[in-house]
C-alpha cells in the first residue's frame, strides 16, 4: 500500500493543502488506496488467441466487413466485370472459374454459373452492375438455409454442447466467445475440459473460466475423455446450470481411434441423458479450403455434427467454402469467426456475408 509524503512545519505539522481561489479546508482523514487489480496473464492470453476482456477494436482499424472485402473472391469479381464490360459466356466461364478457385465449390460454381448463362442468353442484365447482382443473389440463395441459430432449450437443463474439429481450428477460444455471449444472453454455463491429451487445452480453458467466473470440470491429463465429460454433466445437472460445453481433442479426420472416442463420448452422455448432446457443433478453419468439406463429412459420420462455426474468415481466407458446405451437406451455420475480438464472433447472417465477400457494384 502507498503512503502518501507530507512536508512538515517547524512545530512538527503537516501543511494543510489549500486550493487555488478557496478557504482552506480542515485536514481529511486518510483514504487507503484500493489493491490494484492482478496484471493479466498476458503469456496465457497469447496461447487463447484473443484475450476475454479484449478491448474493441482501435479507432482506424479494418473491421470485419472491410477485412473480407480483401478475399480472393472479391478481387478476382471486380478485375473480371471490370476487364469483361460483354456479357457472354466468356465472362460466366470466368466467373464459374473464379468461383472455383475461391473454394465455392464445383458443383455449387456450376450450378450459380448454369443460371447466370441462360439469363444472359436471355438477355436479362442490361449491363455488368445487373448480372453482378444476380451472381450475389444466387450466393444468398445458397446460404438462406442453413443460416439456422442455435437455439438453446432451458428445459433440457443442461443444453449439452459438443464441440469438435480438426487440431488447430480454434475450438478452445471459440469456446470462450460463446461463453461470454451466453453469458450476456443470461444463461448460467459450466465447462467441460474434454481435450484431456494437451494439458495446454486443459489451462486455456481453465483460463477462460476463471475470466468468465465459470466453473471447468477436468481432470488429469491422459484422462478419459468420456469420463470428463459425464462428470461434467452430473455436476451441470446437480446446479441447475443451463448449458454446458464440452472441449474435446483436436484430431484429424483420418485418426480412427481419436475419432471413435468422440462416438464414446457421445454414448456416455446419452446415459444419462438420452437427447444429449443437444448440439454438436464442429469448428471449420475457414483458410482449410476444400479439405473442410472431407473434414466435415468424416466428423459428422461420427459425431452427427448438428451446427457448424467457422473461423479465420479474415485476412487471407478465401471465405467460399461456406457456399460449399452449405450445398453439399445443409447443416446450420450457426456463427462465424472474423477475427480474434470477442465480438468478431458473429451469428451467420448470409446476406450480410456475401454483401462483406462481394462488391455491390463495379464502382466499389
Amino acid at each position: 500500500m502507498f503512503s502518501f509524503w507530507k512536508k512538515k512545519t517547524p512545530d512538527g505539522t503537516a501543511d494543510k493543502p489549500v486550493a487555488k481561489a478557496e478557504p482552506a479546508a480542515p485536514p481529511a482523514p486518510p483514504v487507503p488506496t484500493p489493491p490494484a487489480a492482478p496484471a493479466a496473464d498476458d503469456a496465457s492470453l497469447a496461447e487463447l488467441g484473443a484475450s476475454p476482456n479484449a478491448a474493441p477494436a482501435a479507432p482506424g482499424k479494418l473491421g470485419w466487413r472491410e477485412r473480407l472485402r480483401g478475399s480472393i473472391l472479391f478481387k478476382d469479381v471486380r478485375e473480371l466485370m471490370g476487364a469483361n464490360p460483354i456479357l457472354d459466356d466468356d465472362l460466366i466461364d470466368e466467373l464459374e472459374t473464379a468461383l472455383i478457385s475461391a473454394d465455392v465449390g464445383v458443383t455449387a460454381s456450376g450450378e450459380i454459373a448454369a443460371k447466370l448463362r441462360k439469363r444472359t442468353q436471355k438477355r436479362e442484365f442490361a449491363n455488368a452492375d445487373a448480372l453482378l447482382a444476380g451472381l450475389r443473389a444466387e450466393l444468398i440463395e445458397i446460404l438462406k438455409p442453413v443460416a439456422v441459430p442455435l437455439r438453446i432449450d432451458r428445459s433440457a437443463r443442461p443444453f449439452v454442447i459438443l464441440t469438435v474439429g480438426v487440431n488447430g481450428v480454434g475450438k478452445t477460444t471459440t469456446i470462450g466467445k460463446l461463453t461470454r455471449r451466453f453469458q450476456q444472453e443470461g444463461y448460467s454455463l459450466m465447462l467441460a475440459a474434454g481435450d484431456t491429451f494437451r494439458a495446454a487445452a486443459v489451462e486455456q480453458l481453465k483460463i477462460w473460466g476463471e475470466r468468465n467466473q465459470v466453473s471447468v470440470i477436468a481432470q488429469a491429463s491422459g484422462s478419459d475423455a468420456a469420463s470428463v465429460t459425464f462428470d461434467a454433466l452430473q455436476a451441470a445437472k446437480s446446479r441447475g446450470t443451463d448449458i454446458l460445453i464440452a472441449d474435446t481433442a483436436g484430431r484429424l479426420h483420418t485418426q480412427s481411434g481419436l475419432m471413435n472416442e468422440l462416438g464414446k463420448i457421445g454414448r456416455v452422455l446419452s446415459r444419462l441423458d438420452e437427447k444429449a448432446p443437444h448440439e454438436v457443433l464442429m469448428v471449420i478453419d475457414g483458410t482449410t479450403g476444400q479439405n473442410a468439406i472431407s473434414q466435415l463429412r468424416q466428423f459428422h459420420a461420427i459425431a452427427k455434427v448438428t451446427g457448424l462455426v467457422v473461423t479465420k474468415l479474415d485476412g487471407t481466407a478465401r471465405g467460399g467454402v461456406l457456399f460449399a458446405l452449405a450445398r453439399e451437406f445443409g447443416i446450420p451455420i450457426r456463427f462465424v469467426g472474423l477475427g480474434e475480438r470477442l465480438e468478431d464472433l458473429r451469428l451467420f447472417d448470409p446476406e450480410a456475408f456475401v454483401d462483406a465477400l462481394m462488391p455491390e457494384s463495379l464502382g466499389d
